[in-house]
């Protein structure tokens, strides 16, 4: 029988060189590998940096606080009468010296004629007294009388005449109180809900209220700060860190309890000189205009105040600060030769949304913000200046020095 060997390869063959195949397909994948990253590393990869600078900036605490009213007053009756009318409209402002309500003056109309008739038969009798003491002088003159009816005489006259000092206190008091009749408002501002309403009757120097009036413009913000903040603020003081700020240029800038920031700057008025026992903090307070009324009594707000100058701080974006497994805080810097390092640093607050750098870097080093994904510590880069979006910008918190938009 005659074999043909050509089939016998074609069985053969294939199935000998498989082993073959499968031990060298690893080889070529990973030449095909190392062939592509060598490729992709010869070209460095676009990241975004911005090279630091030293500047001025102001620090800035972000403090809670509350609204509080300039002036209130609690509006209270000085008669007691029926009330027989509301003169106002709750809710609305008035002025020092507007009417409220209206007590009946009927009963203080009546009680001014009679002191006003009291006063009229005072006076009559003192002219009686004058008269008398003037025929009595004459007649002791010519010895028609002894002196001390003179004397009476005389005194008669005193006694007129104090009487109608004591009557004319009577009518002024009853004409006080017919005023008083009609309650006035003792301040300007803004009157709350009506507390009694016609038909009631009030009480003289009843603790109960009629109405709340508050004076709302300017207002009152106060906030506080705990006096380790203080102690420390305080150190860098002393120790030069810090500039301070002239006492009649510190400002402060609210910023609401929905984040928009309030359009107006405001004025420190004054720290507490005591601390609280409970709470180990020190009140503060500033001034705020209000002409508009959105600062509301009792209402939450965040305090920015301005305590001190860094003249030669460095600012970083946030996104731009790594963490590490420590916990300490690092960056990204671009050496002179494009390769990333990096480089750990100490960091103090955050400021208009930016950390500042207290320790690590030196002006002009070039720090990594975006395409951290794009690189490993050591590879070459090729830097390109970071910008930030008008999003992003829009995000930050309120900054001094930056203009403020009133929110819708």
């Amino acid at each position: 029988m005659r074999i043909d060997w050509r089939w016998v390869l074609a069985i053969v063959l294939p199935v000998a060189m498989a082993p073959l195949v499968l031990a060298l397909a690893p080889a070529f994948s990973e030449s095909e590998e190392q062939t592509s990253a060598t490729s992709s590393q010869s070209v460095p990869a676009d990241v975004g940096v911005i090279a630091v600078n030293a500047e001025a900036r102001a620090i800035v605490r972000e403090l809670p606080g509350r609204i509080a009213p300039m002036r209130v007053a609690d509006v209270r009756p000085r008669v007691s009468g029926i009330v027989v009318a509301r003169l106002f409209n709750q809710g609305s402002d008035v002025k020092a010296g507007d009417s409220l309500y209206l007590i009946d003056p009927k009963p203080f109309e009546v009680e001014l004629k009679a002191s006003e008739a009291a006063l009229a038969k005072a006076k009559a009798a003192h002219d009686l007294a004058v008269l008398q003491a003037t025929r009595a002088s004459a007649m002791t003159r010519a010895q028609a009388i002894s002196q001390a009816q003179n004397e009476t005489a005389i005194a008669t006259v005193d006694q007129a005449r104090a009487e109608v000092a004591a009557r004319e206190a009577d009518v002024a008091r009853a004409r006080l109180n017919l005023d008083y009749a009609t309650i006035r408002a003792p301040i300007s501002g803004r009157i709350g809900a009506a507390l009694v309403s016609e038909g009631a009757l009030v009480v003289q120097n009843d603790p109960a209220s009629l109405a709340t009036i508050q004076q709302l413009d300017p207002i009152y913000a106060d906030f506080t700060q705990s006096v380790g903040e203080l102690h420390k603020l305080r150190r860098a003081f002393d120790a030069g860190d810090l500039e301070r700020i002239a006492p009649d240029t510190a400002k402060v800038r609210l910023v609401l309890d929905d984040g928009s920031a309030y359009p107006l700057d405001g004025k420190l008025l004054f720290s507490e000189a005591k601390v609280d026992a409970s709470t180990g903090q020190v009140t503060l307070r500033g001034e705020f205009p209000n002409p508009n009324r959105v600062l509301l009594t009792g209402m939450y707000v965040r305090v920015l105040v301005e305590q001190g100058i860094d003249s030669d701080s460095i600012a970083l974006p946030q996104q731009a600060v790594q963490r590490n497994g420590a916990g300490g805080s690092e960056v990204f810097v671009v050496r002179s030769d494009n390769k990333v390092a990096l480089q750990p640093v100490r960091l103090g607050p955050v400021q208009g949304g930016q950390w500042l750098v207290l320790d690590g870097l030196k002006p002009g080093d070039r720090v990594v913000v975006d395409g951290f994904q794009k690189f490993a510590p050591g590879d070459v880069v090729n830097p390109q200046p970071w910008t930030e979006t008008e999003e992003a910008k829009a995000e930050r918190p309120v900054r001094f020095g930056e203009p403020i938009k009133a929110s819708d």
